[in-house]
């Protein structure tokens, strides 16, 4: 995957962060595991710790179906 060129500003780091925050606390809440969630989803486990720990962001399609497996609303998860 190519890299970006320059960086991300400070505003969108913080909001990844919160997202992935956002992400394993309705994980966690539905008592899933990351692998659990990663399977269902079609992912690694790895590819949800990222997620969770903001170092990646999620795809539009994974975000609708991590909102569902979730069972919470997409505008849920992605909210300022």
């Amino acid at each position: 995957m190519p890299q970006r060129r320059t960086s991300l500003p400070e505003w969108a780091v913080t909001r990844r962060r919160e997202l992935g925050q956002r992400l394993g606390d309705a994980r966690r809440a539905a008592g899933m595991s990351q692998e659990h969630l990663g399977d269902l989803i079609g992912v690694e486990r790895r590819t949800i710790q990222r997620y969770e720990s903001g170092t990646r962001d999620p795809r539009y399609t994974d975000l609708l179906l991590l909102a569902d497996a979730l069972g919470v609303p997409l505008a849920d998860l992605v909210r300022e």
